[in-house]
């Protein structure tokens, strides 16, 4: 099965950049997508993780955290349905955080950042070491994904849900859907 890797805080504001697309060409002979430039990446070859963060920190020309999971990860998560009660709207965005290890424990969910007042982060649901959620589109809901590290306890990393949605098309995710549809055609 794939791999799916996620770097942490990479291409964010001109620190510690670099071209993903570079990078997935240098490692070709895993069979390696880029998917955006946040640093995500699917490898495609059996590769152990082991080697995998061995070739990763080798080729990136900086210190970069990296979190790495199982392609059938994702694919589960496509199944679980986790925003299915949340309304889509443009000024609100769903978003995975991958945390880099289970957390020791899980904090009470559903919990909204701030506290008081209008909430700007709602964390929805966890599932193992991803955690899902909504921010609205404003600068001030940025600074309060951070706090996903601290209420777990683990470094985390965060991507968009269209993110999520583009590494499970690469994983094949919906393709058994698309094949049944042209038969019956």
């Amino acid at each position: 099965m794939a791999l799916v890797v996620f770097l942490r805080g990479v291409n964010v504001g001109g620190h510690r950049s670099f071209r993903p697309s570079m990078l997935a060409k240098e490692l070709a002979d895993l069979d390696v997508v880029n998917i955006g430039a946040a640093g995500t990446f699917v490898i495609r070859q059996p590769v152990t993780q082991a080697r995998l963060r061995a070739e990763l920190t080798r080729r990136l020309p900086f210190d970069a955290e990296v979190m790495i999971c199982h392609g059938r990860d994702i694919l589960r998560l496509m199944a679980q349905r986790h925003f299915a009660h949340q309304p889509v709207r443009r000024d609100v965005v769903r978003f995975v955080s991958v945390l880099s290890r289970s957390p020791g424990s899980n904090p009470s969910i559903p919990a909204s950042f701030p506290a008081r007042g209008e909430w700007l982060l709602r964390i929805l649901a966890t599932e193992r070491r991803f955690v899902f959620g909504v921010y609205r589109r404003q600068m001030k809901a940025i600074g309060y994904l951070g706090e996903i590290d601290r209420l777990f306890g683990v470094r985390a990393t965060t991507r968009n849900w269209n993110t999520i949605t583009a590494i499970a098309k690469v994983l094949g995710y919906g393709a058994t859907d698309r094949a049944s549809e042209r038969r019956r055609k």
